[in-house]
């Protein structure tokens, strides 16, 4: 009896002792994080953003502001890194907090550099609150030529009411034109955003703050050119709602000859003076002219417009390189055209060049995505 009292407490000690350990297990590690630019940081350099990174386990929240507005950023999928996914405003502090397991486990300041030379967007196209025609590309022009081109477009935003691919391109160091691949759809609002706050265009170059605008697609209005027949056809929606008789360019010389393409309607006026290029006055063919109901369509002096010769038109072409009309039906065509519609016109032995005005449309998809800067970018000398 006393053996098996013995055995009997001796069990139970193991298992008191058992029971000891599982209470005294070690809680698990604190997670740790690694916060860059770091908290305290007097001259942080804005175009690296802000990047919180987290050791032993997930982050829960991120939450940063400059001056009471806060930056948008992004947890990656293994939820141990969030990166903002702007830019810093250059000359501005940012508050942090960073919170993992229940509690925060960073918080604290620091303050960017300032810019040495500000790049500007000093043009935008269409302008804000515009309503244009499905083919209008989106043109951002900036005031400084920009040798890091791929980090200027990594910061250009646009956002479409109806979801639609599109890329930018860009002509020269001070211009960048985004295309969609198709005409856009008709009646919706498109928003673009320039996300340039730190970002670094060229050594000494920064932006220092963002710009936005919007404009509004409105009908699909789509008109036909045939040189040949001497017809324009202007279709709404896909329906006709005009006919009319033309005179294109009498093709004697290359700059008498009409262009063939897709061109966009780049603006309008009434009158528009018009004189011939490369002859001064008292040359054969010299003239210079007031011209009623104008709308341009390229850069090399083409318009829609009007002109009472009806004996030519529907019959011959006879003028400078111009498409008239009749005058009242090119005053209508005047009134009825937004910037960025189509009109495209054929018959002629002269091409219209990509970059003549706004003829985008001449570059097929893949050539006009090769003039992304993102699709081969280059280290930033």
């Amino acid at each position: 009896m006393l053996r098996r009292a013995a055995t009997i407490r001796l069990a139970a000690f193991l298992v008191l002792a058992g029971g000891c350990g599982a209470v005294r297990a070690e809680p698990p590690p604190p997670t740790v994080v690694q916060v860059s630019p770091p908290l305290g940081a007097a001259r942080a350099r804005p175009d690296q953003g802000l990047v919180v990174r987290a050791q032993g386990g997930p982050l829960q929240r991120v939450v940063a502001h400059s001056g009471g507005v806060p930056v948008r950023g992004d947890l990656d999928a293994a939820g141990t890194t969030w990166r903002s996914r702007w830019t810093l405003k250059p000359g501005a502090e940012y508050s942090v907090i960073v919170t993992a397991a229940g509690r925060t486990v960073a918080a604290g300041r620091f303050r960017t550099r300032p810019a040495g030379r500000a790049l500007q967007l000093t043009a935008t196209a269409p302008l804000p609150g515009e309503t244009v025609g499905v083919g209008m590309p989106v043109i951002l022009d900036f005031g400084s030529p920009v040798r890091d081109k791929a980090a200027v477009e990594r910061a250009l935003e646009v956002t479409a009411g109806r979801p639609v691919e599109g890329a930018w391109r860009w002509i020269g160091d001070t211009r960048a034109v985004y295309r969609t691949r198709r005409f856009w759809s008709a009646g919706q609002t498109v928003t673009v955003t320039a996300h340039l706050a730190g970002v670094r265009a060229a050594p000494g170059l920064h932006g220092t703050a963002d710009r936005t605008f919007a404009f509004t697609v409105g009908r699909h209005q789509a008109t036909e050119i045939d040189a040949r027949t001497h017809r324009m056809v202007v279709r709404r929606d896909g329906r006709a709602v005009r006919h009319m008789a033309i005179s294109a360019g009498m093709a004697t010389t290359r700059e008498y000859t009409t262009t063939s393409g897709v061109h966009l309607t780049m603006d309008k006026g009434h009158p528009v003076r018009m004189i011939s290029p490369g002859r001064d006055e008292g040359d054969p063919g010299y003239y210079d002219v007031m011209i009623d109901h104008a709308v341009r369509i390229s850069d090399s002096g083409e318009y829609v417009h009007a002109k009472d010769n009806v004996w030519a038109q529907g019959r011959r072409n006879v003028s400078h390189g111009c498409v008239n009309a009749r005058p009242d039906q090119a005053a209508w065509f005047y009134s009825h055209s937004l910037r960025g519609d189509p009109v495209v016109i054929t018959g002629t032995d002269r091409e219209l060049e990509w970059d003549n005005g706004w003829g985008f449309w001449q570059l097929s998809w893949e050539k006009w995505r090769a003039g992304s800067a993102l699709l081969a970018p280059g280290p930033l000398p």
